[in-house]
């Protein structure tokens, strides 16, 4: 093996998920990324829609048996000693697309290796192989520790909000939004209400725009003396797929380095986004008119190289009281558009 040594580790990752304006939605998925030499390894996928087989939801025989896997305790699940990296989010069929990679021991090293992209039992390396990707050779000391922390009980991340605010059906409709892909939502207008236990199975607390001020810090004194930190989010707008890609926000507790979609800001004129490395990037324009109907306008969906770009906004698109939301696979950012003129896309 002429494979240079690469560190290993892992690092909690999302996958985003969202309501589209057809109707239609994504599931939100909380993962463990492989992180190769301080980089996730699917940053080096730019237009992938996947999440390991290390998922929080995955239940814990079964999640188990992937780490035991991984650490070559059990055999091979494909063909050839391959094993999946990432699979599809919503089903994990293999019909569906994965990356595999055979993964091997060269002494007390580990390898990962002819990464490929595989739709049945059998993987065509020339052609379909990442040939940028890999060889891989890890310790294998830092590779076991790094994959036994995931047997020792660890909590998984909170997927619940508490929803404040005194339009109730508007809350009943962003609650059945959330659980549909896959967050717990629960609605409340006092939390003071809500015993310290079930506080803390909360990761954010969401408030629509007529809370007070009182009533938002009684919450906070609530959370704070059940001995839970939560992220707080102010509703920007009684828009639901707005407020879902809020709160999808909030949940996400990655450090800001994992994150590919770094920055979004909007004016009248355009929105201005900053990715780290290439990656799929879709925005969409929510607005509301006099009547406070929602109006939706899909502004671009694409792949974007890393660095600033600025995306021009139709004057429709943005008129009055007006929104942006850019999603990448694994984050989403919301953003408020501003009256003012557009000023310089910073470097990236």
């Amino acid at each position: 093996m002429a494979a240079e040594y690469a560190t290993f580790g892992l690092a909690p990752a999302t996958r985003a998920g969202g309501v589209h304006t057809n109707g239609d939605f994504q599931v939100h998925r909380d993962f463990m990324d492989f992180v190769v030499d301080g980089r996730p390894l699917l940053f080096r996928l730019s237009d992938l829609d996947a999440v390991s087989p290390l998922a929080s939801d995955v239940p814990p025989a079964i999640f188990t048996a992937q780490v035991r896997g991984l650490l070559l305790e059990t055999d091979a699940p494909l063909p050839g000693g391959r094993y999946v990296i990432y699979g599809c989010p919503e089903c994990a069929d293999l019909a569906c697309g994965a990356v595999t990679a055979v993964i091997l021991r060269d002494g007390d090293d580990f390898v990962w290796r002819d990464f490929a992209w595989q739709t049945g039992a059998h993987a065509d390396l020339e052609l379909n192989g990442y040939h940028g990707i890999g060889p891989y050779r890890f310790a294998g000391a830092d590779y076991r520790t790094a994959l036994a922390t995931l047997l020792d009980g660890t909590p998984h991340p909170r997927r619940r909000v508490l929803l404040i605010g005194a339009r109730v059906a508007q809350l009943a409709r962003l609650a059945a939004a959330l659980r549909t892909i896959g967050i717990g939502a629960d609605i409340t207008q006092d939390a003071r209400d809500v015993p310290a236990d079930e506080l803390r199975t909360y990761g954010a607390v969401a408030f629509g725009r007529a809370v007070t001020e009182d009533q938002r810090a009684s919450v906070r004194r609530a959370f704070a003396d059940a001995g839970v930190e939560v992220t707080h989010v102010d509703g920007l707008a009684p828009v639901v797929p707005v407020l879902v890609a809020q709160i999808e926000h909030a949940l996400d507790r990655g450090p800001a380095e994992r994150h590919r979609l770094t920055r979004l800001t909007a004016n009248a004129a355009a929105a201005d986004i900053e990715v780290t490395s290439p990656c799929r990037v879709r925005l969409t324009a929510y607005r509301l008119d006099r009547l406070h109907r929602t109006h939706v306008h899909e502004v671009f969906d694409g792949v974007l190289e890393p660095g600033g770009h600025r995306v021009a906004l139709a004057a429709g698109a943005v008129k009055g009281e007006a929104y942006v939301v850019a999603r990448t696979p694994e984050s989403v950012l919301v953003t408020a558009v501003t009256r003012d003129g557009p000023g310089p896309v910073e470097p990236g």
